[in-house]
């Protein structure tokens, strides 16, 4: 992911934040807003690391995927189903609707 994606929706990394930085608050978050280099500087505070480990940490963290709740367009949504393929069964389509969970053949009588 880009640092845009996280700036241009700042409250809602945060609880991915919080996972990679635990000491981190959630009040110090909404002062930062998003702010790459204020976030950086309180990390720097928050962990004690300096500020080079703590480039280089954030680094890896946006290596990772975009959070599914954070982001939706059609064009990172399909991505993510692509990616997701590796789960999904043999002879199973990953773009195929999800609602009914199970073989494609199994039909089901809620009624019975």
């Amino acid at each position: 992911m880009k640092w845009h994606h996280v700036e241009e929706n700042w409250p809602a990394f945060y609880e991915a934040i919080q996972e990679k930085w635990p000491d981190v608050d959630e009040t110090e978050l909404d002062d930062i807003g998003g702010d790459q280099r204020a976030f950086i500087k309180y990390l720097v505070d928050v962990t004690g690391q300096d500020n080079a480990e703590v480039k280089e940490e954030l680094r890896e963290w946006l290596r990772g995927e975009i959070p599914s709740d954070v982001v939706m367009d059609p064009i990172h949504d399909n991505h993510s189903i692509a990616l997701s393929s590796k789960y999904v069964g043999e002879g199973e389509d990953e773009y195929d609707d999800d609602a009914r969970f199970g073989q494609d053949d199994d039909v089901r009588n809620d009624g019975d």
